[in-house]
């Protein structure tokens, strides 16, 4: 009796983990869209340096105004206004010496009960960008008045770290990144950890929205073939946040994930109009399993399992070199996934103990879709896409540019889960096409518009609703 009391209790505590787990995701989710989106609509401050000025000091900022309205995987739906100020200043000496820092304020005004963590609207000051930048070439040439023929290039402070593709690392790290150059050779060094705000992939983890820790140490070695560079790397990360601890009952877990990626790829163009970019990653590195039995919600011991998962990213882009500037492109992403997992990227409800953990998870951040927007593992996606600049001979509106997306998900293991809980009755998701217009009004004045809707397979995803997101967004800069 007293087994089946403890059952019956542990029964319904988990039953009541999936909605806050779902929250969780869901707020995951939404930070990864909403940096896409930024990071795509950013204001880029570096401004090309007059060969005849010594010196040049900049400094300016601009104001955002956003609306955004999505619908997650609970049919739920959530609107935003956001408010972005951002300020930045750079000062630069000779092309050698560049001083950059940038700062941004930001006011997130849900509508009633539409905040992800249920805690309402939000107001967030940071430092965006804060970094000292060496040339080493530039340095003998404007000092010395020689030309060397290698360069070393160091940056070191707050900066947006992006490998290859962006499959594997894409994340702004407080960092020291050495760039070394000898004839068609490059060796790029890194090391550096996250700032504290970074949200984090694993969002069964207590605070992994607003206190993450995570170190990156790398290599990366590539060269000049031709009008192809390949490369190859080698990432470890490693886990600062494992002293973090979750209760639930009388289920404890215990967090810990520590992952090295060995890649290899290559960027570069087949003739006049076709480009494209490849990166292949093997992903090992250990992880500790999830906590509990998911047949009876019972505890159970965590142990320390290996990590052997994979991923692929191929894109191609074909140029019409029209006065419109038309563009079509490919792109498919291919990531392992894990068939006794209850969610692809989480520790809770994540690896069987005892067994070799196949999900792929890494810290990029790739073109996923607007609405669906699935993390990178335990997924394909294929996407066709085309854009254009339709009135390049109208003044007002030659720097129009219109495109769209259409999008294929389906698992790559149909047993296991992704970020979202699936049923095991096929493989394939659902489609998504997108649609976005990017507008300089003036040299001033941008506006970014986007619109996507997911339509699920009813099949496999728990709900055939379809999801929508729309996104608007007004940029002053000054």
């Amino acid at each position: 009796m007293k087994q089946k009391f403890m059952a019956a209790l542990l029964g319904a505590i988990v039953a009541a983990i999936p909605m806050a787990a779902g929250a969780q995701a869901d707020l995951e989710r939404f930070e990864r869209q909403l940096e896409r989106i930024q990071r795509e609509t950013r204001t880029r401050a570096d401004q090309a340096i007059p060969a005849d000025q010594r010196a040049l000091f900049d400094w300016g900022g601009y104001l955002s105004l956003n609306y955004l309205s999505l619908d997650d995987q609970n049919k739920n739906n959530h609107s935003l206004r956001q408010y972005d100020l951002v300020g930045y200043a750079r000062l630069n000496l000779d092309g050698v010496h560049d001083f950059y820092a940038s700062g941004r304020l930001t006011w997130q005004d849900f509508s009633p009960g539409d905040s992800f963590d249920n805690e309402g609207d939000d107001y967030t000051a940071e430092i965006d960008r804060a970094y000292y930048r060496f040339d080493l070439a530039r340095y003998y040439q404007a000092y010395r008045g020689q030309k060397i023929d290698f360069n070393l290039v160091f940056t070191g402070g707050r900066q947006l770290v992006y490998w290859a593709n962006g499959l594997v690392l894409s994340q702004v790290l407080d960092a020291a990144v050495v760039d070394f150059e000898y004839g068609p050779l490059e060796l790029e060094l890194i090391g550096g950890v996250t700032p504290t705000r970074t949200v984090d992939f694993d969002s069964s983890r207590p605070h992994f929205d607003d206190h993450t820790r995570r170190g990156f140490y790398g290599a990366m070695l590539s060269t000049r073939a031709g009008t192809h560079k390949p490369y190859a790397y080698a990432l470890f990360q490693q886990d600062y946040n494992h002293d973090d601890s979750l209760t639930l009952g009388i289920i404890n877990t215990r967090f810990e994930y520590y992952s090295y990626y060995l890649g290899i790829g290559s960027t570069g163009n087949i003739g006049d109009r076709l480009l494209y970019g490849l990166e292949a990653v093997y992903e090992g590195g250990s992880t500790l399993s999830n906590s509990f039995e998911p047949d009876t919600f019972f505890p159970t011991g965590q142990t320390k399992d290996r990590i052997e998962a994979w991923a692929v990213d191929l894109r191609l882009d074909y140029l019409l070199n029209d006065r419109r500037k038309t563009r079509f492109s490919f792109e498919t992403i291919i990531a392992s996934g894990d068939p006794d997992r209850l969610n692809s990227n989480n520790t809770f409800g994540g690896n069987a103990p005892g067994t070799k953990d196949h999900a792929f998870n890494a810290f990029g951040l790739l073109n996923t879709g607007l609405a669906f927007s699935p993390a990178v593992s335990n997924v394909m996606i294929f996407r066709l896409g085309a854009t254009t600049f339709p009135f390049p001979d109208q003044s007002r509106l030659s720097r129009l540019q219109v495109g769209t997306d259409l999008f294929f998900f389906a698992k790559t293991r149909q047993y296991g889960q992704i970020d979202e809980t699936t049923n095991t009755d096929g493989r394939y998701l659902g489609i998504e096409p997108d649609i976005y217009v990017n507008w300089q009004i003036t040299s001033d004045v941008t506006l970014v518009l986007r619109y996507g809707v997911f339509f699920p397979n009813g099949d496999v995803v728990q709900s055939d609703d379809a999801r929508q997101f729309i996104f608007g967004g007004l940029t002053f800069s000054f």
